[in-house]
């Protein structure tokens, strides 16, 4: 669920990400200010190499800024390392990826299940009803004893979308969770993302189409690292 306050679920501060390697250094990140308020479907769009999946990694505490400041829900992730982050991020965040990350080996059930048992959040008796519930949400619950690789790309990324919501998390990040789909089915999954706005969730999601974006309430744009663009959708 979301915050209680009007604090931003996730800000940051003159964030910095520089990558070293052996041709010299590359900024991917340079200065950015942000803040992600609750109750919003902010939508970050831009050209590949733009920033945009390093900016989803050191937002969730993936990968640390070289400096700055970024706070998900008060906490200071830029000071944690990788394991106090993964707390941070497992009571906080669902996280969506382009690729769905799922487990091939178990069910389509057990996947949305898994997050649930790590988190402890939830007794074993609620899991079940708790996963099957979700799995109706986004329409696949017909699928919940098939293994992954029996779903259609849609499909999986409906599952992965319920995987992520498993813990009731206060926003939901999604990087490019479109970019692999045809666009009839990109459609059905950004509709689920609307509902889960209209239902009080927070979504953040990140896409170079720029169709897709004006679905967003709030649309950055990032070249070079850079934000050189923000603006309320005529959409929302």
């Amino acid at each position: 669920m979301n915050s209680s306050t009007d604090s931003p679920l996730i800000e940051l501060r003159s964030a910095v990400k520089v990558y070293e390697s052996l041709a010299g250094s590359v900024t991917a990140l340079d200065r950015i200010d942000l803040a992600v308020r609750p109750g919003e479907f902010l939508i970050v769009t831009g050209k590949s190499g733009s920033g945009k999946t390093t900016l989803v990694n050191i937002m969730t505490g993936l990968d640390r800024a070289t400096s700055g400041e970024i706070r998900v829900n008060g906490e200071p992730i830029h000071k944690y390392g990788p394991e106090r982050a993964a707390k941070v991020r497992g009571r906080t965040m669902g996280v969506v990826f382009q690729s769905f990350e799922l487990l091939p080996t178990l069910t389509v059930l057990q996947n949305v299940m898994l997050p649930m048992d790590f988190a402890k959040r939830y007794p074993i008796w609620e899991q079940r009803r708790r996963a099957m519930s979700l799995l109706e949400e986004v329409d696949i619950a017909d699928h919940a004893k098939k293994l992954p690789t029996a779903l259609s790309g849609g499909q999986q990324q409906r599952l992965a979308i319920a995987r992520a919501m498993a813990n009731d998390p206060a926003i939901l990040v999604a990087d490019e969770p479109t970019g692999s789909l045809d666009s009839a089915t990109a459609a059905v999954i950004m509709d689920i993302f609307e509902r889960l706005v209209q239902e009080r969730h927070t979504v953040f999601m990140v896409t170079h189409d720029e169709d897709i974006a004006r679905r967003g309430s709030r649309i950055i744009t990032l070249s070079d690292g850079k934000i050189i663009g923000m603006k309320e959708s005529v959409h929302a």
